[in-house]
């Protein structure tokens, strides 16, 4: 979320940077009472100057960018870890719990079918 604000932020620096740039170059040359050539290698050189500022301030939003993913990644895989530690962990208690019933039950179980066969065979040996 975070670095959606910090995206729009440098996008809107660097808008206002070649706003400000464009319109200070469209001033000068109203202003300017220099023939026709001056005044066109002033528009490219300024033109130039505004490229390379451009290119300068893209460059550091894109190493801050980069900065901010590399950090919000290493949090992801951290919270990862610890959300995958934590399930291994569950998973692994509910499996004892399960086979700790497991054998407590089926004990009982063979012990009321131990008892409910022996008592068959006691009504069939008294049908005998």
């Amino acid at each position: 979320m975070g670095k959606g604000k910090s995206g729009s932020s440098a996008g809107a620096v660097l808008a206002g940077l070649l706003a400000g740039a464009a319109a200070g170059v469209v001033l000068g040359m109203l202003y300017a009472p220099e023939e026709g050539v001056e005044t066109r290698k002033k528009i490219k050189s300024k033109a130039n100057d505004l490229k390379d500022q451009a290119q300068d301030e893209y460059s550091k939003a894109s190493e801050k960018a980069k900065e901010k993913y590399a950090e919000v990644s290493e949090k992801v895989k951290d919270q990862y870890g610890n959300i995958s530690s934590t399930f291994k962990e569950t998973a692994h208690n509910l499996s004892e719990n399960v086979k700790e019933g497991y054998g407590k039950y089926k004990d009982q179980i063979i012990a009321k079918t131990t008892d409910a066969v022996k008592d068959v065979e006691s009504e069939l040996d008294g049908l005998k």
